[in-house]
């Protein structure tokens, strides 16, 4: 599939099992220049760096590798910096690459040094985890953490090519697994009531692994969100939508120092708040929060506000969110399943009753 940005920012989505060895042709057909930086972990690199190495250098390109260490608390300006240290070791000029193979935190701070090592050089996304195939590595958004919130530094950088092979997931712990399952479940809940239904018959399937359910979640949700980036590139409305959930997830991960939960677990958690709070506001129906509500729980997610998380803590970090206006707080709220709806500034005794 393709994500049509106008001739010159369009970009192909390559999807299926078995897809990696057709990393370094791909890449060859959009990048000029002769060498490329892959950017990794240890853990992905172990198991899958060498196969798109070889790629990429059977293609003609100089491969270079620079792993970073795993986890949301590596997303900073430091670890960029030692990528833009190794970028220059490297040699790489405008015309060379920067290959992002690993998860979110690797396409992020990988996106970022790309979007902003001598200008912008090109971006290859290869993601491996579910929730980097159906999310992060889709639609532009790079960035690193600061100590006063999430992805408050960085920018919209498109990449040249995304390459998913599903196969990768193989290799995926179950906690990752699940917390990607959140992101899917969520494309259901705001655009697609169809997919959510097939998500509430095939979710064994999909935490069993099984590929050909896996590349349907991945490529129904990467068509959502297709759709949506390219009706609204760099989040002046539309693409809000896609916040889902995270109004909430990203203030429970900050208020827990990214240490205990993943990125789909907290927004799982933040899904069920964003719906209850819908059903306390009038907009959504019982029955309809009952559904997202059990599939998060089905999935094995997390899917309650923890009793000693404070609410006025909550409340100041999601007035500072990067998604705030002057301190104001809009809220993406479940009117049906496959409907949300855009909510300034809910009542404060409603976003308490949450936290009860």
């Amino acid at each position: 599939m393709t994500v049509n940005l106008g001739a010159s920012r369009s970009y192909p989505i390559f999807l299926g099992e078995g897809i990696l060895p057709g990393l370094g042709d791909e890449t060859r057909k959009r990048v000029t220049g002769g060498r490329v930086l892959v950017v990794t972990n240890p853990t992905v690199g172990s198991l899958w760096g060498r196969e798109a190495e070889r790629s990429l250098a059977e293609a003609g390109f100089a491969v270079y590798r620079a792993e970073i260490p795993d986890g949301e608390e590596y997303k900073t300006l430091d670890t960029a910096a030692h990528l833009y240290d190794r970028a220059f070791e490297a040699g790489l000029d405008r015309s060379c690459a920067v290959v992002a193979l690993g998860g979110g935190v690797v396409g992020d701070v990988a996106g970022f040094t790309a979007a902003t090592y001598m200008r912008g050089v090109p971006l290859v996304q290869v993601p491996t985890t579910l929730m980097a195939q159906v999310d992060s590595s889709v639609g532009g958004k790079v960035a690193v953490n600061h100590p006063r919130g999430k992805n408050i530094i960085g920018a919209f950088y498109q990449p040249v090519l995304v390459l998913a092979d599903v196969g990768t997931l193989r290799t995926l712990p179950g906690r990752e697994l699940r917390a990607g399952i959140a992101e899917v479940i969520k494309y259901g809940v705001i655009s697609d009531a169809a997919f959510f239904g097939w998500l509430e018959e095939n979710l064994e399937r999909l935490l069993k692994g099984d590929p050909e359910a896996l590349t349907y979640a991945v490529e129904m949700s990467c068509r959502i969100k297709a759709r949506v980036v390219e009706a609204d590139e760099t989040e002046q409305g539309l693409r809000r939508v896609l916040n889902y959930g995270h109004t909430f997830g990203h203030a429970l991960e900050a208020l827990t120092g990214y240490r205990v939960y993943v990125h789909g677990e907290a927004v799982a958690v933040g899904m069920v708040a964003a719906a209850k709070l819908s059903v306390l506001l009038g907009l959504l129906d019982e029955e309809s929060y009952s559904r997202i509500e059990q599939l998060v729980r089905r999935a094995g997610l997390p899917a309650d506000i923890p009793a000693d998380l404070s609410f006025e803590a909550a409340l100041t970090c999601m007035e500072r969110d990067k998604k705030a206006q002057d301190g104001r707080i809009t809220f993406v709220l479940p009117e049906a399943v496959g409907r949300v709806g855009f909510y300034p500034d809910p009542p404060a005794d409603m976003l308490r009753r949450l936290f009860s």
